[in-house]
């Protein structure tokens, strides 16, 4: 794994800081990936089942906006997570006609277990930073959720664009 070292140049500290960011997205995957895993799930499956877990009922556009996937691609998703039991299609509370995917279930005993273990894991690491230097990390980590999120529907726009062409 790369380390922070000091820059001599701006495109130094900009090659070091894409690598860093490779490295992270990487690990994040990876640790996604092994979530799932605990679940009998992918990394994308387990992220989406998250989105509901957290955000509650939404209905499969809404869940894809936040996913980035298409609507098909959803569709595939919701059947896997009602065939596990984690997630199932009901109607809307006030509007009957709409459909909203909602999760079933809690986490697993396993998967919460293992985010107690990542955020105690996490707060050893944030206790290494002053509160000054936390400031800078979530600034950083909030302009880059924001910038990753753009790029995201970027490049779906292109994907988009290309099956026009084919």
């Amino acid at each position: 794994m790369s380390t922070p070292e000091r820059a001599q140049t701006p495109d130094a500290a900009a090659d070091s800081g894409a690598r860093l960011g490779a490295e992270l997205s990487d690990a994040v995957v990876m640790f996604h990936e092994a979530l799932g895993a605990l679940s009998g799930l992918s990394a994308a499956d387990h992220k989406a089942l998250g989105v509901l877990r957290r955000d509650g009922p939404m209905s499969a556009r809404e869940l894809a906006d936040r996913t980035g996937l298409t609507a098909g691609a959803v569709t595939g998703l919701v059947d896997r997570l009602e065939d596990a039991g984690y997630a199932r299609r009901t109607r809307h509370e006030t509007d009957r006609r709409r459909l909203v995917i909602e999760a079933t279930a809690p986490a697993s005993p396993q998967v919460k277990r293992a985010l107690v273990e990542m955020q105690e894991a996490m707060a050893r690491v944030t206790e290494q930073f002053s509160v000054d230097e936390l400031m800078v990390v979530a600034r950083w980590v909030t302009l880059t959720t924001v910038t990753m999120r753009e790029q995201a529907v970027q490049v779906g726009a292109r994907k988009g664009a290309r099956k026009t062409r084919d």
